[in-house]
Order: structure tokens, then C-alpha cells, then sequence
């Protein structure tokens, strides 16, 4: 294995609360990695924290071997590190395009990802491409979300609940692409509350309760009763 992402005793505090306890992770170059838990878990957190949004107490991450936990978040994007964050976050005031357009100024060098291929992997932005951002359905804005992080040629990719808030038909339309997007060389960190979904879509998961790691492996030997017990921390009766 060739660890592309590595995370290490990770502390996460905001004030007096400590929001992450020593949390340990690899993502390896051409995996797909779900995290996944209840609300609280913190897992948006763990995110932030490699992303450089969120301030580590200690512990470190590491990007290709390099350490990254210090640096700032737009120096950690420019470096390969791009997400897909909770909630979309789309600029209301630009078009489809426009929005796109935002993820490449992170670019560094060539890459596979661009408008051409970014509309290929998702054919309705083209289509809706002059529109407003937000003038999009749920499921359309999320596709934008995730090209737009694109656009900047990531090795990693983080999508923090890429199915939150939407019918399960463009939950399976938007993890589709999940194969496409790793074939084209890029690894993927996915926080996903639906069990069922985390399962299907990775290699390899992560469970987390209350700022820890409680489970993780690959998920043919993970059993149902296990998930369960690591997901809520009670026995499945």
C-alpha cells in the first residue's frame, strides 16, 4: 500500500471542549475511504482539521509523506488537498460555470480535470451551465460542489455528506461518478451517515463516536453487529 494521506493522534479542541481524542487514519493512493457515525462523531471535524480549516492541538497530517498539519487552508489546497464541503456552499451571484471556474485558480500545473471533462463526467451542468448556482436542484448543486473541487486537480478529495438532503435516485446518480473520478488518479475521503451507502461506496471504512475511532476495515469483514456497536456504542439486540 501507498499511503497518500495519513493522519496521526490527531486532537481537535474548540475552547475547553476537546472534539477529537488521538484519532488515527490512511487513505491510500487509489482508495476510497468512508467515515462514518452519528451526528457528533467528529467527523466534520476531523475533515476541517486536515483541511486546515480547523486548528489541530496536536497530533499531525501528512500529505505524500509531507507534513501539512501546520500549514493554512489555501496552502493546503494548492498542495492536492481539495473538499467538497457540507452544505455546497455555492456562490449565489455565479452561473454554474463561473462557480466551476473558482475551484481552477487553486490549480497548479495540468491536469485531468477541466470544464470539458468536468461536463463529462456530469452532463446537466453543461446543459445549465449559464445559470445561477443556487437556481439548481439539491442534487445538481452538489454535482457543481464536487467539480469544483475538481477543478483544482486534487490527489485527495474530501466530501463531507455528499447524500444529505437528497432522494435517493441522485444519490446514486452522484456516487456513479465516485469510480469515474478515482480511475482518473485522485483518492477520495468520504464522510457519509448512511451506513448502507459508506459500505457500498468504499474500500475501506472508518467508524467514529465522540471524537474517536471505534471501527474500522474493509467492509466485507465488517459484521452488521459490529457496525452497530461502534456506530451508536450499545449492543444490537
Amino acid at each position: 500500500m501507498n499511503p497518500i494521506l495519513t493522519v496521526a493522534g490527531l486532537q481537535v479542541h474548540y475552547g475547553d471542549f476537546q472534539a477529537l481524542f488521538g484519532v488515527d487514519l490512511v487513505l491510500n493512493a487509489g482508495e476510497t475511504v468512508a467515515i462514518i457515525g452519528a451526528n457528533g462523531a467528529g467527523k466534520t471535524t476531523l475533515m476541517r482539521a486536515i483541511t486546515g480549516v480547523a486548528k489541530i492541538t496536536a497530533g499531525e497530517v501528512t500529505l505524500a509523506g509531507v507534513q501539512i498539519s501546520r500549514l493554512a487552508a489555501p496552502q493546503i489546497l494548492t498542495r492536492g488537498v481539495a473538499m467538497v464541503p457540507e452544505g455546497r456552499r455555492l456562490f449565489a451571484s455565479l452561473s454554474v460555470e463561473e462557480n466551476l471556474l473558482i475551484g481552477a485558480h487553486a490549480r497548479q500545473g495540468n491536469g485531468v480535470w477541466s470544464l470539458a471533462s468536468i461536463y463529462a463526467l456530469f452532463p446537466i451542468l453543461h446543459e445549465r451551465r449559464h445559470s445561477p448556482g443556487t437556481a439548481l436542484s439539491g442534487g445538481q448543486q452538489q454535482m457543481v460542489a464536487i467539480g469544483r473541487a475538481l477543478m483544482s486537480n486534487p490527489d485527495v478529495l474530501l466530501c463531507d455528506e455528499l447524500s444529505l438532503g437528497l432522494a435517493p435516485v441522485v444519490i446514486r446518480e452522484i456516487y456513479a461518478a465516485v469510480p469515474r473520478i478515482k480511475a482518473n488518479g485522485t483518492s477520495i475521503l468520504v464522510v457519509e451517515q448512511d451506513i448502507g451507502q459508506a459500505l457500498r461506496v468504499s474500500d475501506r471504512v472508518y467508524c467514529m463516536m465522540e471524537g474517536r475511532v471505534t471501527l474500522t476495515g474493509r467492509p466485507a469483514d465488517l459484521s452488521r453487529d459490529a457496525i452497530h456497536n461502534a456506530y451508536f456504542g450499545v449492543s444490537h439486540a
